[in-house]
């Protein structure tokens, strides 16, 4: 307790009281999360991607909370087939650029400028950071190495595909691409050319860039500098306090900002972020669940509670070929009851066991208070394409009896085994999931010995890239609004985590790639419904839940719209009023 004072007392001094002083135009904002890299190119946290769409403004913007509604932004118009600004193909888009627009240092936006930074993402690709999102759609690969490491794109095709031409920007895809302006809406940061040229950044030819291929993101000057032409600026970003500062952009083409000082800052103890906003001394908090309830009765907070999400988590996945040099994660390392052999998950009723064995109901009412939906597969309800009549598993600790009995030809029963379910530490409701599913499988057979163990983030990063758990629970929070982005990462073969799970469907790839190629929603649909029977049929991730969302912020706060896919808060529109006397 005494620690927690002190912290709340430093905090409190760091701020100056602004939010207590009554400052309608500075808001004070606490998050557990903490920023990795202000550089777009490596940022792929959402509470670094919250703060960021405050500073960096894209071509086309999302209209209030609506996840598909799109309005212009650095670009005059939305490319639409009737505007004739999407080819008949759906291969060419054109976006006209806005003129007068200037970025935070002064200098003028100038089409170039968009070229630049969209090359720039795409080229860049930083290992785990987000390129992928415009490589894919644009040059039609996931990343621009190979498995050697080896750089496989070429520049002149990169520079073919993004052009400049007058005052508009026309880019060309590979193959027509569904969701392409949503991903183009999210991810598209505009920043000056010169600018990061003249900081030792990439100066936009082809003799250098493959020098800022996967470059480390500290020998970056953007590692903890913005300059774009968003509502708000960076003031400064204190990494040691664990701090940012943004100031309004007073120049900003839409209208400067109501707000005119935001303080952002990581504060990871829970209780500890509740008193603050329950003193005054932040206005929006990251609140847990278990606090919702008893915030809701003070005059002074305003709970924004069950917001929609487009979040599947947590997810519980088999590794199919275990790395099992020097791994304690697999105990002997064959089916003897001391431990499980590296192909131990290749076994579907292995997994069908697992799958049964979890009691997915009594996990959304005990880890989240009822606060989300049960999950049927990959993609959230409330986004396109999905389908309550999907076939799914569900708690039958008989039927998870059967199939154990049936694997590897009821060796697995006779003989038990022992193995590790990972998760990253931190991760409450994951923890509680690996737990649970713990209990329950142990439960069927004293010889079935399940241990549960917690990881550091960047450990467990490395881990599942190894392929060195055999069992591991992580979730996934959309990029953009599109069932692709759920079915390629969970179920192709390139995708973030089937690679990791060594899962290769070669009908399921077919249909993943097929699906975000087509246009007519009634196919699309069609794919989508064939891939889910292939998710069940395979059953290689265990599907818990799709959480909902929370914001806390004393009622002096007004102007707040939630859009699920900004992963934080988008600021421009927020205002104060005074607290009542």
């Amino acid at each position: 307790m005494k620690k927690t004072l002190l912290f709340l007392l430093g905090i409190i001094l760091l701020l100056g009281g602004c939010a207590k002083k009554q400052d309608l135009e500075t808001l004070v904002v606490a998050h557990g999360g903490e920023m990795q890299s202000l550089d777009p190119v490596f940022s792929y946290d959402g509470v670094t991607q919250g703060m960021m769409l405050n500073v960096y403004d894209t071509l086309l913007k999302f209209n209030g909370s609506s996840m598909t509604d799109l309005l212009p932004s650095l670009a005059t118009q939305v490319p639409t087939v009737e505007n004739g600004l999407i080819s008949a193909d759906g291969l060419t888009y054109t976006f006209p650029i806005r003129k007068g627009v200037r970025f935070h240092d002064g200098t003028e936006m100038t089409p170039e400028d968009v070229r630049y930074s969209l090359l720039r993402f795409i080229l860049s690709d930083v290992s785990g950071g987000p390129s992928s999102l415009l490589l894919e759609p644009i040059l039609g690969y996931t990343s621009t190495r190979n498995d050697q490491g080896e750089i496989v794109v070429d520049f002149k095709q990169a520079a073919q595909a993004i052009q400049v031409q007058g005052d508009k920007v026309v880019i060309k895809l590979k193959k027509p691409f569904a969701p392409f302006l949503s991903v183009l809406a999210r991810w598209g940061y505009v920043m000056p050319k010169a600018w990061v040229a003249a900081h030792g950044g990439w100066d936009g030819t082809e003799a250098t860039w493959k020098q800022y291929n996967n470059f480390d993101k500290q020998s970056s000057y953007l590692f903890d500098h913005m300059n774009g032409t968003g509502p708000f600026k960076l003031v400064r970003w204190d990494i040691s306090a664990r701090r940012l500062q943004l100031a309004a952009n007073e120049e900003y083409f839409a209208g400067a900002p109501n707000i005119k000082n935001i303080h952002m800052m990581t504060v990871t103890e829970p209780s500890t972020l509740r008193l603050l906003l329950e003193g005054g001394d932040v206005d929006i908090a990251e609140i847990p669940t278990q606090y919702a309830d008893q915030l809701k009765g003070n005059p002074l907070i305003t709970v924004y509670d069950n917001l929609p999400r487009l979040r599947t988590d947590p997810v519980i996945f088999f590794t199919l070929d275990i790395n099992a040099a020097g791994n304690p994660d697999i105990g002997s390392g064959k089916l003897d009851g001391n431990g499980i052999p590296p192909n131990f998950f290749s076994d579907i009723d292995v997994r069908k066991g697992f799958e049964y064995a979890f009691d997915y109901v009594a996990f959304l009412q005990e880890a989240l208070g009822g606060r989300g939906t049960r999950a049927l597969g990959p993609v959230p309800e409330g986004l396109v394409f999905y389908d309550a009549n999907d076939p799914y598993y569900f708690f039958d600790l008989k039927k998870a009896e059967e199939h154990f009995k049936k694997a590897w030809n009821g060796e697995v029963w006779e003989k038990g085994f022992a193995l590790t379910i990972t998760y990253n530490t931190g991760g409450l409701p994951r923890q509680m999931a690996a737990e649970m599913l713990k209990r329950n499988v142990e439960s069927l057979n004293p010889k079935f010995k399940v241990d549960v163990r917690g990881v550091m983030w960047a450990s467990f990063l490395e881990k599942t890239a190894a392929r060195q758990m055999p069992v591991w629970v992580r979730g996934w929070v959309a990029d953009y609004a599109d069932p692709h982005n759920f079915y390629f990462n969970f179920m192709h073969s390139d995708g973030r985590y089937a690679l990791s799970q060594g899962y290769k469907n070669p009908k399921a790839d077919k249909l993943v790639m097929k699906a975000v190629a087509e246009t007519r929603p009634s196919k699309r649909a069609q794919y989508y419904k064939e891939l889910q029977k292939i998710v069940y049929e395979d059953a290689m991730q265990i599907y818990t839940v799709h959480p909902t969302g929370l914001w806390a912020m004393r009622s002096r706060v007004k102007g707040f719209s939630d859009n699920p896919v900004y992963m934080g808060l988008y600021f421009y529109p927020m205002y104060k009023v005074p607290d009542p006397q």
